[in-house]
């Protein structure tokens, strides 16, 4: 089912939309992180049309081929948020639900600034991949880790890579860096926040995160009950950090059955 490819204007920049599917039973939306694009969800937006549902995923604003927001402009997590909302009200949905490296100013824009834009990508794609957490020593840069010889992932191929490329040569590094990464501390006044919907998390046993302190540890015990009350923790055994392009059958299966339950 192809997708159909339209650029909204909201809050006033032009986001790139990709949608497929008709509104037979309702709509998701699918937002990326980085270093994702909506590209990211294709094998879910595909799974969710097929079971009658409209799939939309936006390039977030600053990504692929979204607008730029004016360079003094500060990344927010509310401006997240109210692009979102936006684009329902434009594509008229009544409703919706939504579910320390490179934190430091410059640092990442330089270290990827080094290289062309489909390396740094497969870089990333290679280095985040695995279950350890990838580790700079002192003097070093995340892109120093990498070993230029090492194979994509066998999920994730040079067409993909293609796609990333193209757009991340459309919006640059700039912007994504800095949302999310460059943000997390403007979280702090959004902590009490929680979900008072269904809510689905699917991860992979092998992620990085997954090593690092505690996260684990909450995620398993039930602290994530906190934000989330209704909350559905699945795990798919072998996946990794980009578990939904890795195993999109078993991805696209834990959301259709999520989805059913919750309609």
């Amino acid at each position: 089912m192809a997708q159909e490819h339209t650029q909204l204007s909201v809050r006033g920049l032009n986001l790139h939309i990709a949608q497929v599917g008709k509104d037979e039973l309702g709509t998701v939306v699918f937002l990326h992180g980085f270093p994702e694009i909506w590209y990211s969800w294709r094998h879910q937006m595909q799974a969710v049309a097929a079971a009658g549902d409209r799939a939309i995923a936006p390039d977030c604003r600053g990504y692929g081929l979204s607008d730029q927001p004016p360079e003094h402009e500060e990344p927010s997590w509310e401006d997240l948020v109210a692009d979102v909302l936006a684009i329902l009200d434009a594509l008229s949905i009544p409703k919706g639900f939504y579910p320390l490296r490179w934190r430091r100013p410059g640092r990442a824009e330089a270290d990827f600034g080094r290289y062309d834009i489909r390396r740094v990508v497969r870089t990333i794609y290679v280095l985040f991949s695995g279950r350890e957490v990838p580790v700079a020593e002192q003097g070093q840069e995340t892109m120093d880790l990498a070993d230029g010889s090492a194979p994509l992932p066998e999920w994730f191929t040079e067409e993909d890579l293609d796609v990333y490329a193209a757009l991340y040569e459309n919006s640059g590094f700039g912007y994504p860096i800095k949302m999310p990464y460059g943000s997390l501390d403007k979280m702090a006044t959004q902590l009490e926040a929680r979900f008072e919907v269904p809510v689905l998390m699917v991860m992979g046993e092998k992620d990085y995160v997954m090593k690092l302190p505690g996260f684990e540890a909450a995620v398993r015990g039930g602290m994530m009950a906190g934000f989330a009350p209704d909350l559905k923790v699945a795990f798919v055994p072998e996946g990794s950090h980009f578990v939904q392009e890795q195993f999109p059958a078993q991805v696209n299966e834990l959301l259709l059955g999520f989805l059913k339950d919750h309609p």
